[in-house]
């Protein structure tokens, strides 16, 4: 009797310490990826017939991306965007690739990379002065708006976009390479399909320099998102990004 007794109470403990075991145990806190770097090099002067290296080191976190789903350098010159050339990366591992440009005549060129990475994509600007620099219609209307010196932004373009799917939209903001924080972030967003603008202007800076707001594209088409940014002074900096939403 005392043996059925004791086997008793050993399983009724064994039982006890079980749930108290599962009543303590936390979820895994499932962690957002980490944003995907990507540093371009060029150089910002260039003598006609010069080869001009591009190079884009890429990172995530403290990872060298040595694996890109894609790496590839948009040139076009100043005011002539739908005339642009693309050109493949080599990849020279430890998260580098590079490629090779000469331009042929004076101008104002913009060198853009598009990288792609573990479901991310991000795409850095640069620009580089060939010769004297050529001369240009002040009235036409440029690629993009940066007037302030140092002044960066790279937005994040959302791969694989579906209608009435609720889509992140990040971008970060540096300038002199150091977090830009405290802006005024908005999103103005259209399609070819519509005259009708979308303005998204609750963006949230979620880390330093890093502005994110959610949006739902109703329809499928080419998007064109053309971010504002302004601070408490007179700076008014926009560019523009085009999303395929499918």
């Amino acid at each position: 009797m005392k043996r059925k007794l004791g086997l008793l109470i050993l399983i009724v403990l064994l039982g006890v310490m079980t749930a108290c075991g599962k009543k303590d145990e936390v979820p895994t806190e499932v962690k957002a990826p980490e944003i995907l770097e990507v540093e371009l090099t060029v150089s910002e002067t260039a003598d006609v017939d010069e080869p001009v290296e591009m190079k884009a080191f890429v990172t995530q976190g403290d990872e060298e991306i040595e694996d890109a789903d894609e790496v590839v350098f948009e040139v076009w010159e100043e005011g002539k965007k739908s005339d642009s050339e693309m050109i493949d990366s080599n990849n020279e591992k430890a998260g580098i690739y590079t490629a090779e440009k000469s331009f042929d005549h004076d101008g104002l060129f913009h060198v853009q990379v598009h990288v792609t990475a573990n479901g991310l994509h991000t795409m850095p600007l640069k620009e580089v002065v060939v010769g004297d620099g050529g001369n240009y219609d002040e009235q036409a209307e440029p690629d993009h708006h940066y007037h302030t010196e140092g002044f960066s932004m790279e937005f994040t373009t959302p791969e694989e976009v579906a209608a009435n799917s609720d889509e992140k939209l990040v971008v970060q903001i540096k300038l002199d390479n150091e977090p830009y924080e405290n802006l005024r972030v908005r999103y103005e967003i259209w399609s070819d399909l519509s005259e009708k603008h979308e303005w998204v202007k609750d963006v949230k800076e979620i880390q330093a320099g890093e502005y994110v707001a959610d949006h739902i594209f109703k329809e499928a088409g080419t998007y064109h998102v053309q971010i504002h940014v302004e601070d408490d002074k007179d700076l008014h900096e926009h560019v523009e990004h085009e999303i395929v939403v499918k």
